[in-house]
């Protein structure tokens, strides 16, 4: 049996698909309520003002470390002390090893959360907290900047993240029932090590370990082979590298080097901001392109391995 080759597209053709994303992110981009961002700016400016408060314009944060780092949100706040701001994975690693930003471990060693301040306070931002490399205290002005700033910092974040998380729930949801309308079978999760594990020939499986690697979704096609998809969502070009080449496209790698090219198609579903050169580069990797604004594409090709 001829098995039928998954999707190529040219310069033009990804192109073209690019500039639709992007059109469809401007879209969605520009009806997102203003509510979810005044709210997270309310709730941060708030911490930071009863932090502020709390340790005397900051100058006892360090005496006070395990006992505002056990809050969740003082300890979002006090990341954000930093210029720019340090992740809670970028800490733990730059605080040194067994740090833990647990807050039951942080009420029960203050000496460990003290190093967490000492670490943070080495990256302090010192235009936005200009008083405190200077040993004295703040203006009012200086103040309420400092917070109103930091609370518009966290607060653009938050919002950024949610919007990409809740961009590729629904991308994943859209996946799954395109698949389900066209006859697939949804199964367990499940670890896949070897090609006994693979689903069933017409069904899929989400969230699942492929190879030692996860896929968002995992289908077996009509003709036998696994096409392992990742739903990536972009909002910026800049983004689209780590999200698309970084990722999905060394998965690829991992996943043809595991099973062979005869076996398994590995591909994203794209939304949002992607380069075009990106696209090249993922494609040239091995990675098969589809797009959350067009599955019918991905549809037809699964479509297109039945056997007669």
């Amino acid at each position: 049996m001829v098995q039928v080759p998954p999707p190529q597209w040219d310069e033009e053709q990804l192109g073209l698909h690019a500039a639709e994303a992007i059109q469809k992110f401007r879209e969605a981009r520009m009806h997102e309520p203003l509510e979810q961002y005044l709210e997270q700016f309310d709730n941060f400016r708030s911490a930071l003002e009863e932090l502020i408060e709390a340790t005397v314009d900051l100058t006892l944060l360090r005496d006070q470390a395990a006992e505002q780092l056990a809050r969740a949100d003082m300890l979002t706040s006090v990341r954000y002390i930093a210029g720019p701001p340090i992740s809670a994975d970028d800490l733990k690693e730059l605080a040194g090893a067994g740090v833990s930003l647990a807050p039951t471990r942080l009420r029960l060693d203050p000496e460990m959360a003290k190093l967490i301040i000492d670490t943070i306070f080495l990256g302090l931002d010192r235009v936005r907290f200009p008083w405190i490399g200077e040993e004295r205290e703040p203006t009012e002005a200086e103040r309420e900047r400092a917070i109103v700033a930091t609370a518009a910092m966290i607060a653009t974040q938050k919002v950024q993240t949610a919007r990409r998380n809740e961009a590729k729930d629904e991308q994943e949801e859209a996946v799954a029932e395109a698949l389900t309308r066209n006859g697939f079978t949804q199964v367990p999760t499940r670890v896949i090590q070897n090609v006994s594990h693979f689903p069933g020939v017409g069904e899929f499986c989400r969230e699942s370990d492929f190879g030692g690697r996860k896929a968002d979704l995992i289908v077996r096609i009509w003709d036998g082979r696994v096409l392992p998809i990742e739903c990536k969502v972009s909002n910026s070009s800049t983004n689209s590298v780590k999200r698309l080449n970084n990722d999905a496209a060394a998965k690829a790698e991992v996943w043809l080097k595991a099973f062979g090219t005869a076996t398994v198609i590995p591909a994203a579903v794209l939304s949002g901001v992607f380069k075009l050169r990106n696209l090249e580069s993922a494609q040239a990797r091995g990675l098969t392109l589809f797009w959350a604004h067009r599955l019918d594409a991905m549809t037809h090709f699964i479509d297109s391995t039945r056997t007669s």
